[in-house]
């Protein structure tokens, strides 16, 4: 966990209990690691056949201000591979930035 830069929660969508769940890890990954909601996605997954799909999840604060996800990969495998790399680069550009700001600082 130490020096990470992002977070990545992947839970079964269909278990209810995997919702209060993803509370601790968030907790535990997120804001003991001093990560900004931006560097966490959530990935609701809904395994084939379970009938489950893009419905509402019902997230409690600050769970719902995440970036979420659902993944079915029957339905479309794309969409979450595609998901995926979004959020790689996003965290690739935070990381240039902070980066370019440090150098920026020790400059001046």
């Amino acid at each position: 966990m130490k020096d990470s830069h992002g977070v990545v929660i992947i839970f079964n969508a269909d278990i209810p209990s995997h919702l209060k769940e993803i509370e601790m890890w968030y907790s535990c990954f997120v804001q003991q690691q001093f990560l900004q909601d931006t560097q966490c996605l959530l990935i609701a997954h809904h395994k084939p056949g379970s009938g489950s799909g893009k419905g509402a999840l019902s997230l409690s604060p600050p769970l719902n201000k995440l970036k979420l996800v659902h993944s079915n990969l029957e339905n479309d495998p794309e969409e979450i591979r595609m998901e995926f790399i979004k959020y790689l680069k996003s965290i690739i550009n935070s990381v240039s930035e902070s980066r370019d700001r440090e150098e920026m600082s020790i400059i001046t």
